[in-house]
Formats: C-alpha cells, structure tokens, sequence
C-alpha cells in the first residue's frame, strides 16, 4: 500500500491538470470564435484575447509568493471561480445582457484567477515526484504529456461543440472542466501538499519575499535567456492562435471544425514527443534537442496558412511540429525544477513564466490590428519568419550551455540558517 498510496498526489495532480488545462483550451477555441462570428472584427477578437491574457500574466507574476504558502488552497478555489466566470458569460448571454464591455469584464477575471490557479498546479508536480519517487526529468515529461492532452482534447471538443452547437455550449464544457478540476483537487491531493517546502522566512513580508524571487532570477542567466527567448515566441504563438488562425478559417471556408482538426492533430502528435521526451530525457543532450523542436514546431505552422496547400498537407505539418513541440516544456520544465530551491518555487517560476508570457497578451491585440492593415497572408508570413530568426539567433547566446550542465540532479536546498533570497 506505501508505494501505490505514494504515487496518488501525482496521479490525483496530473488529473486535475488534465481537466483545468482542457477548460481553458475549449474557451480558447470558443470564445475567439464567438466574438469573430459575432463583431466580424479581427481588431475586437484581439482586443477580447488581451483582456484575458493581461490578468493573467499580472496576477501570476504578484502571486508567487501566496502560492508558496499553500498552492493546494489556491488551486481549487481558483478553478471554482472559473467556472463561476465561465458560467456568468453564458447566462448573460442568454439572457441578451452580454455587451462587449460585460464580456471583457468576465474574460479578465477569468484570466485573472487562471495565472495563480496553473502556477499552484505547477508548483506542487517537484513535491509530488518526490512522494511518488519519481526522478525530475520524468516528473516534468508527464507533466508535458499532461499539457499536451488538454491541447488535443481541448480544442477538438471546443471546435466540435462550436460547430454542432455553437460557442456558448463549448464554454458551459469549459465551465464544467473548471469545476471538475477543483474537484480532483480538494479530493485527491493531501491537505498538507505543498507545505514541505516552506523555508523558515515565510513569516516575513509579502515584498521582502517577493524580493527574494526576484534576487534570485537575476542571479540565473539562463532561467532569464529562457524567459526572453520565449516571450517573444508565446506573443507570435499567441497571435497565432487567438487571431490568425481563426481568421485563417473563416476565410479560407474550413470553419471552426478544421480550426479544431489543426489543434487537435498537433496536441496528439505533442502528447507522442512528451512519451518519448519522459522514457528518454535523462539521456538527451538538452541544447540540441530543445533548439531543433522550436524550429520545427513554430515557423512551418505560420507558413502553411499563408499557402493553399489541401487541409491534409496542413494538418501533416502540425503533427510533425506537435511531436517536436512535446519535448519543448519537459526539458524546460526539469531546468527550472532542477536551478530553483524548493521555498523559492513558486515566486521564481511566477516572475520567470510573467516573463515569458509578458507578450501573450499584445499577440491576439497586435495581430488583430496587423490583418486589419496588411491582410492575412502577409501577417503569416512576417511571423513565421521572425519566429525562426529568433530562435536561431538565441542559440548562439552562451548563457544556453548551462542547460546540460544540472542534468539529472534534483533542486537546490536552503539550509535553515540561510535567507531564502540567496542565489547559491
């Protein structure tokens, strides 16, 4: 019984990921399309993705150091208020008392608890795979894995739910993902799960501890090159996926269900490349791998789009990208466990993911605005671009040698005695 009772925070985590992760994919699919089917606006369907995005970056950034304190508290009652949100835009809907301005106010509160709600999950996976006696670069595959399946089923459930029943039932699927996952989360994790890692500090201050995750990222060249580079390919991802690729199928006569097919075949394909990233990662050169997987998975989705190729050549590449894409986060995902104490989890990965989800918010906005002044092709084809120059470019940095170089080790620890801010 220790074993299998070990590995039930893992298996219990995993599932609320799972079904939270999937809410937010079907609202990502339902709630762009519902605002171009009803405004017709590309401008105004950016204008709704920022309003959801720039919460959530901002309340994930100032939260860290809150979720330190009790992740297993903030995940549930965050994706309890989701769901409420979720809930609140369909009945207003129904009732014919959704202006824009009212949707804009739920989309921001929604994105607002999303940011501490996926932190709090991420945050208790290193405790987890320590219950559970699982190595870190495993833990962080199956996380991948995990990511991935809310990818593939999220978006095919979303896009076919849009297409039989239309954007408002997605989101009441959304809703009831929110709140299953909650669920999962009161029920199966244990209500100590994530206080072993509390350093002795945590009866200072909000900013002094804030500042401690904040002294310590400075202190990480890497963890900040990651941050960077990666910004700038979440916003091009992120105009992709809120703005060009709806309007890609509006335009191109495939609709929402083909919008869904796209995401659905590059999220099963990624699930396969997590598998293989779990089973192989401790013996993967990280550098090589990780830098090939971004220039496979990034720039060939845009180009597609821009070209008139039939569906199935599209929906081939985004399988090959979405296998390469699955060994994108497990590698980033054991850097980060492995380079951060454990008291310091939670307010160092806030800063560094608010980092790297700083342009989020702008990419559904500013590619909106991009389509409307220079057409929809040209837009794909400037993106996918400059998604392959950055990424090459940033390859050359040295700060990118250290990612090999913590292989296989487990986190830092801060001895008692020491303050938690310390970067050694």
């Amino acid at each position: 019984m220790g074993p299998r009772r070990s590995l039930c925070p893992m298996a219990g985590l995993l599932a609320a990921l799972t079904v939270s992760l999937t809410g937010t994919r079907v609202s990502a699919i339902a709630l762009p399309w519902f605002v171009l089917e009803t405004t017709g606006s590309a401008a105004q369907t950016g204008l709704v993705a920022f309003a959801e995005m720039a919460p959530y970056v901002l309340a994930k950034a100032l939260t860290g150091p809150m979720v330190d304190r009790g992740p297993r508290r903030i995940s549930w009652v965050t994706d309890v208020v989701s769901a409420c949100g979720a809930g609140a835009v369909v009945l207003l809907h129904g009732l014919g008392l959704l202006p824009l301005g009212a949707l804009i106010v739920l989309v921001a509160m929604i994105g607002a608890v999303r940011g501490p709600g996926d932190l709090a999950k991420e945050v208790m996976i290193p405790e987890a795979a320590e219950r559970g006696r699982l190595p870190l670069e495993r833990a962080a595959g199956l996380m991948g894995v995990t990511e991935r399946l809310a990818q593939t089923a999220g978006p095919a459930v979303g896009g076919a739910v849009v297409a039989l029943a239309g954007a408002m039932t997605s989101l009441v699927v959304s809703a009831v993902c929110f709140a299953l996952g909650s669920m999962v989360v009161a029920w199966a994790l244990p209500r100590g799960m994530g206080h072993r890692a509390r350093a002795p500090e945590e009866k200072e201050g909000y900013w002094r501890r804030f500042g401690q995750g904040v002294t310590f990222l400075r202190g990480e060249p890497l963890l900040l090159a990651v941050a960077v580079m990666v910004g700038i390919t979440n916003l091009l991802d992120a105009a992709f996926s809120q703005v060009l690729a709806p309007v890609w199928a509006m335009e191109s006569g495939h609709g929402p269900a083909a919008l869904g097919l796209n995401s659905a075949v590059m999220g099963l394909t990624a699930v396969c490349g997590s598998l293989v990233a779990a089973a192989v990662a401790h013996r993967m050169r990280r550098r090589p791998v990780f830098f090939l997987a971004f220039l496979i998975a990034g720039p060939p989705r845009f180009l597609i789009l821009a070209t008139d190729l039939p569906l199935w050549a599209i929906v081939t590449v985004f399988a090959v990208g979405g296998f390469a894409s699955g060994f994108v986060n497990p590698i980033l995902g054991a850097i980060s466990y492995e380079r951060v104490p454990r008291p310091l989890l939670g307010r160092v990965n806030a800063l560094q993911t608010s980092l790297a989800w700083a342009g989020i918010p702008l990419g559904g906005l500013l590619g909106g605005v991009a389509i409307a002044a220079a057409g929809l092709v040209p837009v794909l084809l400037a993106c996918g671009s400059t998604y392959g120059f950055t990424t090459g470019l940033t390859s050359l940095r040295p700060e990118w040698r250290e990612m090999d170089r913590l292989c296989g080790h487990g986190p830092p620890v801060l001895p008692v005695e020491e303050d938690a801010g310390a970067t050694g």
